[in-house]
């Protein structure tokens, strides 16, 4: 039998259809810990609990195109790179129906989230042996279906590109200085660097260049400014 009339004949409803869902880990750096960007859900299930914007995917939309869409629809941002990070099937993970959901993941500027009616930069534990815990205003809040563990898992993948890629500079201007850089990677790290080794581990990395410039407005000696290479 050719393709065509096999596909003619074929009955879609053979097998149960799970529904498809995507999810954003849209993530920042605020007062030294990491931060991701919350909703409070207005309806069940887990109505009240504090839930990552997120959507079905339309019969005919790519799963990349659905992340967009929620990224304009509910996180109120026009544009940002996306990268998939993993997919979440747990027969019981949404109480509906069987739901799986693919999360994708963004490391931005923490000016670069509008500041919208029912949206939060949510501060997030970073404790490297810890559940991850969301708080709101200094008080934690309960997290929706699973998303702790795509908070979590999406931490664990952000420090562990912390070495070989170019991510903590997303959260840095054009010229920084080493205290900041530092800062970045405790916050993501959720634990102290020594000064002068890490200094030393990314000037001898060439990842980073002085560029002879220094801060302005500095209370006392201001401090050289460097910049990324470009290097990975």
């Amino acid at each position: 039998m050719d393709e065509s009339p096999f596909l003619d004949r074929y009955d879609p409803g053979t097998f149960e259809r799970p529904s498809v869902a995507v999810d954003l880990i849209l993530t920042s750096v605020v007062d030294g810990a990491p931060a991701v960007l919350l909703h409070r859900r207005t309806a069940h299930p887990h109505k009240g609990a504090w839930a990552l914007p997120g959507g079905f995917v339309g019969i005919r939309e790519s799963l990349d195109d659905a992340a967009r869409r929620v990224l304009g629809a509910k996180a109120q941002m026009d544009q940002a790179y996306l990268e998939q990070l993993y997919s979440f099937g747990a027969v019981d993970r949404d109480p509906r129906m069987r739901i799986i959901s693919v999360a994708y993941f963004a490391l931005l500027p923490a000016e670069r989230f509008t500041a919208a009616p029912g949206l939060t930069l949510a501060r997030v534990s970073a404790s490297e042996d810890g559940p991850i815990t969301a708080s709101v205003d200094g008080a934690a809040v309960p997290l929706a279906f699973d998303h702790d563990a795509m908070i979590d898992l999406a931490i664990r993948r952000l420090r562990g590109k912390l070495d070989w890629s170019p991510v903590a500079f997303a959260l840095l201007p054009e010229r920084f200085t080493l205290r900041a850089l530092q800062d970045v990677h405790e916050a993501i790290l959720g634990r102290p660097l020594n000064k002068p080794a890490f200094r030393r581990r990314l000037i001898d990395s060439g990842r980073i260049a002085a560029t002879g410039e220094r801060e302005t407005g500095a209370s006392f000696r201001p401090a050289e400014l460097y910049r990324y290479t470009g290097k990975p």
